[in-house]
């Protein structure tokens, strides 16, 4: 990490697909953060209650307690002007205004650390992924392992029947595959089948 210590704003994304380790990335930072006794404050999307209401918790099951938001606004709304690091969990599912909220804390001086799915279920651009890479100063992108053949992976696989963009889920429901082992139609076909049987 690069990080200049002082008034420097800096934004630090932490992308890639499910079970890639984003998120005990995320717990990782800001818990440094916290032993350098940085004022932090930790959000996380409302709807992502997968284990926990009031904490990030990784699959490894890391956590850190975190504030539950709605979307962008929200977050800006419960947001101390003294924090120092902002850290923000599942950024793609707090909407299109999370980049000029980000944006305009980095410019007050505030780090803000973000992990978030870069890509959807069809291995398209999960916005606002894209932009907020855009304007980040730091990026990592992290790879899990295709659990078909074992070799690095960069997709996130949804496995059940839906067509909705946001399916919250874990284990079960999604598992990451490389690029030779992706079925983007997948989902599509569950769908189908659970048409035919109906």
């Amino acid at each position: 990490m690069n990080f200049a210590k002082g008034s420097l704003g800096w934004i630090e994304v932490v992308c890639g697909p499910m079970f890639s380790g984003k998120s005990e990335e995320l717990i990782r930072r800001l818990r440094r953060a916290e032993i350098a006794r940085q004022r932090v404050q930790i959000f996380k999307p409302a709807l992502d209650d997968r284990y926990c209401d009031d904490h990030i918790v990784s699959h490894s099951e890391l956590r850190i307690r975190s504030v539950p938001v709605k979307d962008a606004a929200q977050l800006e709304s419960r947001l101390d002007l003294r924090t120092e690091v902002i850290g923000i969990d599942e950024a793609q599912f707090l909407g299109a205004e999370l980049v000029d909220v980000v944006v305009r804390l980095a410019d007050l001086g505030k780090r803000i650390v973000i992990a978030g799915l870069d890509t959807d279920y069809l291995g398209r651009p999960f916005h606002p992924m894209p932009e907020l890479l855009a304007v980040a100063d730091e990026i990592t992108k992290t790879l899990a392992i295709c659990m078909q053949c074992g070799n690095p992976a960069k997709h996130t696989q949804r496995l059940v029947a839906s067509e909705d963009l946001i399916v919250v889920g874990a284990a079960g429901m999604y598992e990451a595959r490389c690029r030779r082992c992706f079925e983007p139609n997948l989902a599509k076909q569950e769908v189908e089948r659970a048409a035919a049987k109906a």
